[in-house]
């Protein structure tokens, strides 16, 4: 740390001077076992790295108590079921998630605001316990049910989405079932 002009250098001490660190004649190579070669795998249940994903609990947490659940539901599974969407729309812009990912999510699965007909029905049976670590797959399924192109929307365009085209949210809502029930079975 810097001193002022007038505090007193003790004598004997030596100067002090930037050190740069080892120099490493040899570049690194990605040669260990685990280590990814080329472009990150995509594909169905294979999710979708992103930065800071982990900001989505801190958002998720701002919706406690705010949910429009079913009898039966979890807030807890529905608020971990949609922070998965949110992570991968976030990913889907190359940015960590902020508070509209979150909201297109529950929008779109009628958490917040109105659902689209007979979406309550088959979320209940789709978000059933996703909240647990060892239903993944489930919840993988229930994010991978939703289009890019549905990923893409804004808040209002999901909104408008649920109450001019629910047959198209219920086609998604009955893709993260019928992918539950695949994973299953496999």
């Amino acid at each position: 740390m810097a001193a002022p002009d007038y505090v007193p250098l003790p004598v004997d001490d030596d100067p002090r001077v930037y050190g740069s660190p080892p120099w490493r004649p040899e570049s690194w190579m990605a040669d260990r076992p685990a280590e990814i070669s080329g472009p990150q795998p995509e594909g169905n249940r294979l999710g979708s790295p992103g930065p800071d994903q982990g900001y989505v609990l801190l958002l998720a947490s701002r919706f406690k108590g705010k949910l429009n659940l079913a009898p039966g539901e979890s807030e807890k599974d529905a608020l971990a079921g949609c922070s998965a969407i949110a992570m991968r729309r976030s990913s889907f812009y190359g940015r960590g998630p902020v508070i509209h990912d979150l909201t297109c999510a529950l929008t779109l699965w009628g958490f917040i605001g109105t659902a689209a007909p007979g979406v309550a029905e088959l979320r209940t049976k789709a978000f059933a316990a996703v909240a647990h670590a060892h239903h993944y797959m489930e919840r993988r399924a229930i994010v991978d049910a939703v289009p890019d192109e549905v990923l893409a929307l804004s808040p209002e365009a999901v909104a408008a989405l649920v109450r001019d085209e629910p047959a198209r949210v219920l086609a998604i809502a009955e893709a993260a079932v019928v992918g539950q029930s695949h994973d299953a079975h496999v």
